[in-house]
């Protein structure tokens, strides 16, 4: 029987960091969500191109053309918050490269997985002036996956607001990736959204954890040992230019123009949108369908 093929694109999240599963190897939420997409009988490929740091620039031109060459049947891209921490973040090129990719899959019959994302300044609890900039920009990007996925059929999984952002229990020590009791929720929610579409026929990834929850002992000591060197990789790169951000959003909150700010970065995701190939999926006046593949062939009878 031809296998199910399953590839996971992204940076950190996907790639598992948070949850650990020894030898210094991490398994993550797309590996958990890959047990269960078949039944029994069906074997599954699971091919993780995710990197942490990645941008969706990485994704585009070193993820998309090995995830291409392997032919997914199914394939996740959970990508955009490293781009909110550079200083070099455009939302148009975001949007461009996100409607390549997706479309990429979209042509080829993929069913599309794709995720919003909480911003990093609310999980690092950064001030409100340098918190609202990363804020502002998480949302963009959240605005642009929205209603690329909607575009290009994408099953999409909204993760960015919830009870579960603030639930420490969720989170690793480092309060920027999912610990494993995330992780498996990520991959609990991914399977229902999947099997309500008819495309998941296998168990639901468990939600209890093996290991125990991260204590506040073990998210400072990540400060004081791993997270400097994190936070100082990351300020080289943005901090001059969030200092400006949060100036600017300052000055705008001492006249009363706040609102300036999210109307600018509203218009922003607008032109960005107009700009990427809305029509890309749509063969003879229709838009394209997923081919049927082992997904959808009926069980065997035992």
């Amino acid at each position: 029987m031809r296998p199910l093929r399953f590839a996971a694109l992204g940076d950190s999240l996907t790639e598992g960091i948070g949850d650990p599963v020894g030898g210094g190897r991490w398994r993550g939420w797309a590996a958990l969500l890959a047990a269960g997409l078949a039944p029994a009988h069906v074997p599954v490929e699971f091919r993780n191109l995710a990197v942490s740091g990645a941008q969706t620039g990485d994704v585009l031109e070193r993820q998309l053309p090995a995830a291409l060459a392997f032919a997914p049947d199914v394939v996740s891209v959970v990508v955009g918050v490293n781009d909110t921490l550079r200083h070099t973040f455009d939302i148009q090129a975001v949007a461009a490269r996100l409607d390549t990719v997706y479309g990429a899959f979209g042509d080829r019959g993929a069913v599309l997985l794709t995720a919003c994302l909480p911003d990093p300044g609310a999980l690092l609890g950064l001030p409100g002036a340098l918190a609202r900039p990363l804020a502002r920009r998480q949302r963009a990007v959240n605005s642009v996956v929205h209603v690329l996925s909607e575009r290009h059929g994408a099953v999409h999984l909204h993760a960015a607001e919830g009870d579960g952002v603030a639930d420490r229990a969720l989170w690793s020590a480092d309060r920027l990736h999912p610990g494993e009791r995330g992780h498996r929720l990520l991959a609990a929610r991914f399977h229902a959204l999947l099997a309500a579409s008819g495309v998941a026929h296998g168990p639901a990834p468990g939600t209890e954890p093996d290991g125990p929850v991260p204590t506040r002992t073990a998210a400072w000591w990540w400060l004081a040992t791993a997270g400097t060197g994190w936070v100082a990789r990351r300020c080289t790169d943005l901090l001059p230019q969030l200092v400006a951000l949060a100036a600017d959003e300052v000055r705008h909150g001492l006249r009363g123009t706040g609102a300036r700010l999210d109307l600018r970065a509203s218009a922003a995701v607008a032109a960005a949108l107009s700009a990427t190939s809305a029509g890309a999926l749509r063969v003879g006046g229709e838009r394209s369908v997923p081919r049927r593949s082992v997904l959808e062939q009926p069980e065997v009878a035992q």
